[in-house]
């Protein structure tokens, strides 16, 4: 079975390299970190914002679309500091079996 996370990690890596002119990745990096955030910021608004049209009857697609942008665009700024989404999916199994309220104790030691 493919791993997209990896197919997309492998892709952006390659982007970084290319030319600003013909890539938006590549456009994302040029402009830096700070652009990235905005975009991430600019993001996570959208999926607040389709969350809540879709509790009240909006469409599904859209919070699908949007959540989408999301992690993308999540992923650009974990490649642009040199990080990769193996990291993330490794923290999220350590806090498999946690309960909410022990993993956020563990974390204000």
């Amino acid at each position: 079975m493919r791993d997209i996370l990896d197919e997309l990690e492998t892709l952006l890596q390659r982007r970084r390299q290319a030319d600003p002119a013909s890539s938006y990745v590549a456009q994302l990096h040029a402009k830096g970190l700070n652009k990235i955030l905005e975009k991430v910021g600019e993001e996570a608004t959208e999926v607040v914002l389709a969350a809540k049209d879709t509790e009240t009857g909006g469409s599904h697609e859209s919070l699908i679309a949007e959540t989408a942008d999301l992690w993308f665009h999540s992923l650009v700024m974990l490649s642009h500091l040199g990080l990769s989404h193996r990291q993330v999916l490794d923290e999220l199994a350590r806090r498999m079996g946690l309960s909410g309220l022990e993993e956020k104790a563990q974390r204000s030691r």
